[in-house]
């Protein structure tokens, strides 16, 4: 008896819908922004809105790019990029390339396909706000 009890009991919490997190209007700027992961590098990222690692739920992300730094890599999604602080430095390629950087100053926004290799740097702290669909990695 007991056992027909938990199973009714597993079958109604099955049954049950999933909800998602309560939406409600946010707004971000370069000074707000609250930074969820600090890396020794003294980048630091941030998902804003949604949640990265869910398949096909889109997400809006922050990233801090410190001044000197620069790094190759390329996405698993379609990013969308705007600079909100600072100067973005990208190059787009098969290898590193810190010659042939163009600057994205603020306002500046920038679509990068997924699986794209590309070179991102900046001469300054750079703030940019990007949305993406996850889930979300970042391929060095």
């Amino acid at each position: 008896m007991h056992w027909l009890i938990a199973l009714m009991m597993n079958l109604i919490l099955l049954a049950a819908p999933v909800t998602e997190p309560t939406k409600v209007p946010r707004a971000w700027d370069a000074k707000t922004i609250v930074w969820q992961k600090v890396d020794s590098d003294g980048t630091k990222w941030s998902v804003l809105q949604g949640r990265s690692e869910v398949p096909g739920e889109a997400f809006t992300y922050a990233a801090f790019v410190p001044a000197g730094f620069h790094d190759f890599h390329s996405h698993a999604t379609d990013a969308r990029v705007a600079v909100v602080q600072g100067v973005l430095k990208v190059s787009f390629g098969e290898t590193l390339d810190l010659e042939h950087l163009k600057s994205y100053p603020v306002g500046s926004f920038l679509f990068v396909p997924a699986n794209v290799k590309h070179t991102m740097a900046a001469d300054e702290d750079t703030i940019i706000i990007g949305t993406a669909v996850g889930p979300w990695h970042t391929h060095h």
